[in-house]
């Protein structure tokens, strides 16, 4: 090798150290300058979509959980289109809105419905949006049976039941409900149902004898319900997001932040919608207390001209 090629050579390792050393030396800075953990910065505000019957609530807390805690989220949307479904997950959603509205702004925009569970689920926001003709309050409870037993006795099949207690099969298909059943069922019922008006009051600062007057499953529009005080303002999901920045202090543009999604396994989620559909067919035979609006399915009121 000739003395300039070994020149050239010893030159360009030389600066490739170089690089390699100041480059080292910059990230290592740039780690020992940075923002201490738990601190960060932007202009965001996070949605999460509450959509359907409201049968599991353990992704929608995953969800709001982990935008509260993101220090860049100064405000969260929850996003809510429902009829809306099972007691515990509803109330479950709503601890969750109403504990994190007190540290940062919740504020919930409804859509075409946002009814009964739905309703509930919200209740706790700092602010909820709705539109003029969205489908929401829907305030009560419902508990449904089914009765096998006529079809059973035309086929030839009987059922005998063992139990530790009279009540230890209510609402079973086999056999009709009681006097005393119905008078256990309503006091139950009647339970929830004042667990329901006690937290809507809570939530919305209402006089608890005012939710009481309306809370007999009716539904309302949204300028209705805003008269009435379920609703703080009329408007669409963008008039949702003006009053977050409000409330958040946010000024110029925020960004909208949806959950990281998850990636997904089609075999398992193909086998998994197989199983699900074979248990709601089961759990339909059963009795469930639901927060849930009767209504037209995906709320489906249409405007004739």
């Amino acid at each position: 090798m000739s003395s300039k090629k070994r020149s050239l050579l010893a030159v360009f390792l030389v600066l490739f150290s170089a690089a390699v050393f100041f480059g080292g030396l910059l990230v290592l800075v740039m780690h020992l300058a940075g923002p201490a953990p738990g601190i960060a910065f932007g202009q965001k505000i996070g949605v999460v979509t509450l959509s359907g019957p409201i049968m599991d609530s353990r992704e929608v807390l995953a969800q709001l959980d982990g935008f509260n805690r993101d220090k860049s989220i100064k405000a969260i949307i929850l996003r809510v289109d429902s009829p809306g479904g099972a007691v515990g997950p509803s109330q479950e959603i709503y601890r969750e809105v109403k504990r994190i509205s007190q540290s940062k702004p919740v504020v919930a925009s409804f859509g075409s419905v946002a009814a009964s569970g739905g309703y509930y689920a919200s209740a706790g926001a700092t602010r909820i949006v709705a539109n003029p003709g969205t489908i929401t309050g829907s305030i009560g409870v419902i508990m449904e049976f089914f009765r096998f037993k006529s079809l059973l006795e035309k086929i030839g099949v009987e059922l005998e039941v063992l139990k530790t207690g009279e009540f230890k099969d209510i609402g079973s298909p086999h056999r009709d409900l009681t006097d005393r059943d119905r008078e256990m069922i309503g006091h139950l019922i009647g339970d929830i149902q004042e667990q329901f008006v006690t937290d809507v009051a809570a939530g919305r600062g209402i006089e608890i004898e005012k939710v009481v007057n309306i809370a007999d499953g009716r539904v309302f529009s949204g300028a209705k319900a805003k008269e009435l005080g379920l609703v703080d303002a009329l408007g669409n999901f963008q008039d949702a997001v003006i009053l977050s920045k409000e409330l958040a202090g946010i000024s110029g543009e925020a960004e909208l932040v949806l959950p990281k999604r998850r990636e997904i396994d089609f075999l398992k989620l193909l086998t998994e919608s197989a199983v699900q559909a074979v248990i709601r067919s089961l759990e339909g035979s059963s009795s469930r207390i639901h927060y849930r609006w009767q209504g037209l399915p995906e709320a489906g009121l249409t405007r004739t001209d």
